[in-house]
């Protein structure tokens, strides 16, 4: 396929792909992940419909990343981090730091960092993964551990309340 055949479909992939998705850095995400299919396929494609190959492949990835999301959810239940990080009472962030240091105490080196990456940076878990050297099922399961430690801890501070 050649780069004359993609060259006004880019904002048309780029539009139908944030509508799908809702986030215009997904969408770009997305974008690149149909030009890299396309590249890496170039020999077996042929200059027929191209824009139409092009937003079918869009369309897919993205109705995948809406499978995988709805699959694996990538946010955690942040509000207590989110009370933590604003808090201005010296009482409230002794609690905070309390909270903190036992969320984290016995969690592998970087968890920390993948954490604060995800939640507080709003990287995706891609990036994430890629940024800490590990990949994204393991990003989740640090995270998904996170959470269920949270959750825990929640219930044990409500239960003594």
């Amino acid at each position: 396929m050649s780069r004359s055949c993609t060259r006004g479909t880019d904002p048309w992939c780029s539009g139908a792909a944030g509508k799908l998705l809702g986030d215009d850095q997904a969408a770009r995400d997305v974008l690149h992940d149909v030009f890299v299919q396309v590249l890496s396929r170039a020999d077996q494609l042929t200059d027929s419909a191209p824009s139409s190959l092009l937003f079918r492949i869009a369309t897919n990835l993205c109705l995948n990343k809406l499978r995988s999301a709805r699959r694996r959810p990538e946010t955690i239940d942040s509000e207590l981090l989110m009370d933590i990080a604003v808090t201005s009472d010296p009482a409230a962030r002794s609690l905070a730091r309390s909270t903190l240091d036992r969320l984290f105490r016995h969690e592998p080196d970087g968890t920390a960092l993948i954490a604060v990456l995800h939640l507080y940076d709003n990287m995706s878990l891609e990036e994430v993964a890629a940024e800490v050297g590990l990949s994204v099922s393991g990003v989740r399961k640090r995270l998904g551990k996170l959470r269920a430690k949270l959750h825990h801890q929640e219930a044990t501070r409500d239960d003594a309340a």
